[in-house]
């Protein structure tokens, strides 16, 4: 299994459950296709405990996650996870900056204008302004 990499470094999970995602780039080594997505670190989850509905945020399938794309999933089970490397390029702490940075990373590449480049085949957002702001603020604190 290809190994997520955050900043030069094995990504081994986020901190704490409030890092909701990340925006990641895979590359096909040998051809350097490359394909701009998002991932989940959690979903939520409902349990029955003593009689009572408890919701509770369970992990997602994070760390095997090869993307949505189905010719990039084809690709990976053809030639082997190692012919590919995954990159972690944002980490977010809620959804709607995840959805921007993502359709960000992909406008900004060109993905869809570049089909010999990145496996992309269609961009998929709805961002408010108040994503942006969440954005902003968040830098700020940093």
């Amino acid at each position: 299994m290809t190994e997520w990499i955050y900043n030069g470094i094995v990504f081994t999970g986020p901190s704490d459950q409030k890092t909701m995602g990340f925006v990641y780039l895979i590359i096909h080594l040998p051809t350097n296709r490359k394909y701009v997505g998002k991932k989940l670190f959690w979903f939520k989850k409902s349990k029955q405990v003593k009689g009572k509905i408890k919701k509770f945020l369970a992990e997602s399938d994070w760390r095997e996650y090869w993307s949505s794309s189905d010719e990039l999933q084809q690709l990976v089970k053809e030639k082997g996870a190692e012919e590919f490397s995954r990159e972690i390029l944002h980490l977010c702490t809620n959804k709607g900056t995840l959805n921007y940075l993502e359709a960000r990373e992909q406008f900004d590449r060109r993905v869809l204008e570049k089909p010999d480049e990145y496996i992309n085949g269609q961009i998929q957002v709805r961002v408010h302004h108040s994503h942006v702001k969440l954005m902003q603020n968040e830098n700020r604190k940093e």
